[in-house]
């Protein structure tokens, strides 16, 4: 696991720009990918907020780096359920481990 705190630009499906905050990426070799976790930009929850346990909303995408000037990030949707299930495990796991 990385941890990255870094923000991205994601561009969804009509063309509106997103911001992005990193929360971790990792590795599954069941599938051989990388995955990137993901909240919206600044609703990482600070310690005070931890104490009252609320939820932030996260999302996870498949990624691969391509190489360039800026060593860009491609994303891509995990399209399986079975992906979904053990992408989720992790994300519960880590997630534990870190109290995002």
């Amino acid at each position: 696991m990385a941890e990255e705190n870094k923000t991205i630009a994601v561009t969804d499906d009509e063309g509106n720009e997103h911001l992005l905050d990193i929360l971790f990426t990792f590795d599954l070799e069941q599938t051989g990918h990388s995955y990137m976790v993901l909240t919206s930009a600044g609703e990482q929850q600070d310690e005070e907020e931890e104490e009252e346990e609320e939820e932030i909303e996260v999302y996870a995408f498949r990624y691969e780096e391509k190489d360039g000037e800026d060593a860009e990030q491609a994303l891509y949707p995990i399209e399986s359920d079975e992906e979904w299930d053990m992408v989720e495990e992790m994300i519960e796991t880590l997630s534990a481990e870190d109290q995002i």
